[in-house]
């Protein structure tokens, strides 16, 4: 089989866009991450289910519990702004349009962790 990388492509290791392999890795690493965290997550969701406002904030006032649930939120954030990149590059052929969608993407992934961020802790600081 024909390898048509040039030399230099071959002695770096780098494929046709030169980032597949760090993509398919975090991609890969943020899935992994994201089982206990989401598993940790449903779990307080039922163990909040039938407690008071009050009860509520108090056990997200934890710093382990507040600290947890930032990383789940930024690991959750993360992985879905990898994964939507990689449909938005493979299926949008028009150049405009994927440049438009890929930072609305960032936008979209940025505000959304941002806005969970400072609820939780506008909730755990008692704000």
């Amino acid at each position: 089989m024909a390898d048509f990388r040039t030399p230099l492509s071959r002695v770096r290791g780098l494929g046709a866009a030169r980032s597949g392999t760090s993509h398919f890795w975090y991609q890969r690493v943020t899935a992994v991450a994201n089982v206990p965290l989401t598993l940790f997550f449903v779990g307080l969701v039922i163990a909040l289910s039938d407690a008071s406002f009050a009860e509520a904030r108090a056990t997200l006032a934890n710093p382990f519990v507040a600290l947890t649930l930032i990383l789940a939120m930024l690991s959750v954030c993360y992985h879905m702004k990898l994964g939507m990149q990689m449909v938005i590059e493979d299926y949008v052929h028009d150049e405009l349009t994927k440049l438009v969608l890929l930072m609305l993407n960032i936008f979209f992934t940025f505000i959304l962790g941002a806005i969970s961020i400072f609820a939780l802790l506008k909730i755990a600081f008692g704000g």
